[in-house]
């Protein structure tokens, strides 16, 4: 896609865009529901759009991943069979999705939001101590690899569906619940990216471009989540849940 399609303005927009959406992914996730509309603000066809978006979104959780790894927040041994499940999931939502209308999903997705918030707000507040490294086959055979599937079809909210799901399902403390979502989101993310890019559907300079904004975005909000509190966490789950669903009830009007 050639890169003179495209003003200064909106290639700054959207590198900003890229750092929020990366900020806002560490912490809570969401954040492809920022980088997808700017995304089609930018005149990108919407197979496209969802190709670039697994591109760029792939260096926010890696970053956040690859740090949680060097501070030892997360153990290779306890992930790697979630990240497989995640991966496999999504590779499998991506296939699918290149052959399907994805306007059926913007009648899905507003259901889920407001499930979401309405959990993390009504739900006990969270533990003080927590593991992650506890079986749970609920979570590992069927959780994981279904949000994998949504992400690899659509992806925006993952990362908050990878949080409330080891939440709900796995029983973690919402802290942990997060660290542990990073690397299952980064492992659907480079899945659905593998996808999209066989079949052509990635802008690649617009995604580098939006990748350097992630990268300042996904260092800034991993320092921050690792001494968060966990009721901060909780808010910003309901807020950015609730403002998710306004932004795709607006696009239905």
């Amino acid at each position: 896609m050639d890169i003179s399609n495209f003003s200064i303005e909106i290639l700054t927009f959207l590198f900003f865009v890229g750092a929020v959406a990366g900020f806002l992914d560490t912490l809570v996730g969401g954040g492809g529901l920022l980088a997808v509309p700017a995304l089609l603000l930018s005149g990108i066809p919407p197979i496209y759009v969802l190709g670039t978006n697994k591109f760029q979104g792939s260096m926010g959780t890696g970053i956040a991943t690859y740090l949680l790894f060097k501070k030892k927040k997360l153990n290779w041994n306890s992930v790697k069979n979630l990240m497989l499940a995640s991966f496999i999931g999504s590779v499998a939502g991506g296939i699918i999705i290149q052959f399907f209308d994805t306007q059926f999903l913007s009648f899905v997705i507003p259901v889920v939001l407001v499930f979401i918030a309405i959990y993390f707000i009504i739900s006990p507040k969270p533990k003080s101590i927590s593991s992650n490294s506890k079986p749970n086959k609920k979570f590992e055979s069927y959780a994981v690899p279904a949000v994998g599937f949504y992400d690899g079809m659509f992806g925006p909210g993952a990362g908050s569906f990878f949080v409330m799901t080891g939440v709900m399902i796995k029983k973690l403390e919402i802290i942990q619940a997060t660290i542990l979502a990073k690397p299952l989101n980064f492992a659907s993310n480079i899945a659905g990216f593998i996808v999209f890019f066989t079949f052509g559907h990635v802008a690649f300079v617009v995604g580098l471009i939006m990748m350097a904004g992630q990268l300042i975005g996904s260092f800034l909000g991993t320092h921050y989540l690792l001494k968060a509190n966990p009721k901060v966490i909780r808010v910003l789950i309901v807020i950015s849940s609730l403002l998710m669903l306004a932004k795709y009830m607006d696009s239905l009007v």
